[in-house]
């Protein structure tokens, strides 16, 4: 557990850090300096595969921390709504575990309720 809370905190900073604008200007600064370098290098095979290899390596780390955080988001996200589903009168408690159904019974409530947004229409006159 100790080691999930360590991913957590660094996937939240790493992701924080990357979003930033400073850190896309540091990347196009060094991709810059990569092709200033060419000449120097001949474009060797090996200056061309200094930035294969270091853009591959950035984005596979970057698939695992961009899915961490997406995944914490919406989950977040979801016990949000469920929260504002549970406390509305009106609304459909079944809808609180949604995500957890199959595809045919989502797609069930989602024609349900485009059935409800088409009467809508029909009453506004939309």
């Amino acid at each position: 557990m100790e080691s999930y809370v360590w991913y957590m905190h660094f996937t939240k900073s790493f992701a924080k850090l990357t979003g930033k604008s400073i850190t896309f200007i540091f990347a196009i600064l060094l991709i810059v300096a990569w092709l200033i370098t060419g000449p120097l290098f001949d474009f060797s095979d090996t200056w061309q595969l200094v930035i294969n290899t270091t853009t591959t390596i950035i984005t596979f780390i970057m698939v695992f921390i961009i899915q961490n955080t997406q995944n914490r988001d919406t989950e977040a996200i979801q016990i949000k709504l469920d929260e504002l589903i549970r406390v509305s009168k009106k609304a459909h408690n079944t809808l609180l575990d949604l995500e957890e159904r199959d595809d045919k019974q989502i797609d069930a409530f989602r024609e349900g309720y485009l059935t409800l947004a088409k009467e809508a229409r029909k009453k506004s006159g939309n």
